[in-house]
């Protein structure tokens, strides 16, 4: 929380100590990250809020396993506060119900990585660490905002703003360097 009572854009809770050694400037990428990925989706950073984990495999695959029915770990998931999943296939999602004349920042939901999962991940990719995570928290966020992969559509539309706001970090597009030993993040 700031001096003047602001909560701030992410609110982070470090669950799993081996984030500290592993990615020590993992708050402030997050804030950065977090905020390039709303003010991508048309959304003013300084009016919303999300709740960041980051946390290990044995909890991520008890929470994949609660919310999921999938009893594994996952790089990462999210739980939106509001459904702003559009109906038709590669629309544009809602947008969250802003009140900036209260101002309040509104809680548009969590996201929980995993840094086992992640940190293999990035190692059988040969990308270093932070470059995974700021994708996939990046993704998580997008997933808050009504953004989904499960369509051909609507996938495109959120693997273009992934792109361009990895881009715009000077980071390579995940997605051409996909194949089938490295997963897609899963949430």
């Amino acid at each position: 929380m700031t001096e003047d009572g602001d909560p701030g854009l992410v609110d982070l809770l470090v669950e799993e100590q081996g984030w500290a050694p592993a990615l020590p400037e993992l708050e402030g990428m997050a804030a950065d990250v977090v905020a390039r990925g709303v003010a991508a989706a048309g959304v003013d950073a300084a009016a919303v809020q999300v709740c960041l984990l980051a946390t290990n495999d044995a909890v991520i695959a008890n929470l994949n396993r609660d919310h999921r029915g999938k009893p594994t770990p996952t790089n990462v998931l999210s739980w939106p506060t509001y459904d702003l999943a559009p109906a038709v296939d590669g629309a544009a999602p809602g947008l969250p119900p802003l009140d900036r004349e209260s101002g309040e920042r509104l809680f548009i939901g969590d996201v929980a990585i995993a840094l086992e999962t992640t940190s293999q991940e990035a190692s059988d990719a040969g990308r270093p660490l932070k470059d995974h995570v700021i994708h996939l928290i990046l993704h998580g966020v997008l997933h808050l905002l009504g953004y989904d992969h499960m369509r051909d559509g609507d996938a495109a539309r959120m693997e273009e703003i992934e792109r361009n706001v990895l881009a715009g970090l000077g980071l390579p597009d995940p997605y051409l360097e996909v194949d089938a030993d490295t997963p897609c993040p899963e949430d």
